[in-house]
């Protein structure tokens, strides 16, 4: 059973380098219903990699490493990527931080709607159930031209959300400074597409879960 499962996600290594230059192609894709380009807001003049309120999918009580993914859950690499990132949140989640940061994309539909719908979500202490939802279910709303904001609700209340509180968190100003914070952060640090992963601080770009994994290992191995 564990070959078999390194097996299926040795076989995502060549979907996920595809989805991430499919999807890193929208960064300033023209957008016709947008009358131009679309752009990203104006970077963060203090940029960080990981900010105290940053979503932490993992909390170690002792953190050696810390792996940061600025993600976008419309973008087909990033769903790629999720049940690699899941497997290794199993096998070093008590030493290793994972850190979810928002990034949506110009050109997805839905991508930031999605991004404050997890983080209304967050705002009830539901993100990381939300964060898996949406991956797990992307490809049911993923790549629509229509607004999928019910569906995202949806998930919301079988989650067990108050939604009421939701429902005004997800059109609040502050939900959307929030995840336009990351998305700052992410433009001054060089993020140019979807996923893209820092550890220790250190844009890296791994290939799938065996070129994550030896990462880790590296760096869990230093004093």
């Amino acid at each position: 059973m564990k070959n078999m499962k390194k097996q299926l996600l040795a076989a995502l290594v060549l979907v996920i380098a595809l989805a991430v230059a499919f999807g890193s192609f929208f960064l300033f894709r023209p957008d016709a219903d947008n009358g131009g380009t679309q752009v990203l807001p104006e970077p963060a003049t203090d940029a960080r990699v990981v900010r105290d309120g940053s979503h932490r999918l993992t909390d170690p009580a002792k953190s050696r490493v810390t792996v940061v993914e600025f993600l976008d859950f419309e973008c087909e690499g990033c769903g790629a990527f999720h049940p690699v990132m899941d497997q290794l949140k199993k096998e070093y989640g008590d030493r290793v931080t994972f850190v979810a940061r928002y990034f949506p994309m110009p050109g997805h539909r839905n991508s930031g709607s999605a991004a404050r719908a997890a983080e209304a979500a967050a705002q009830q202490g539901r993100f990381r159930e939300m964060h898996d939802r949406l991956f797990t279910t992307q490809r049911e709303w993923g790549e629509a031209q229509e607004p999928k904001d019910a569906v995202f609700r949806e998930y919301a209340r079988e989650l067990g959300l108050d939604m009421k509180r939701y429902d005004a968190d997800v059109a609040s100003d502050r939900t959307a400074e929030r995840v336009s914070l990351d998305q700052r952060d992410g433009m001054a640090l060089g993020v140019q597409g979807t996923p893209t992963f820092f550890v220790d601080g250190e844009k890296v770009s791994p290939r799938g879960y065996e070129d994550f994994k030896a990462l880790i290992e590296q760096r869990l191995a230093k004093p």
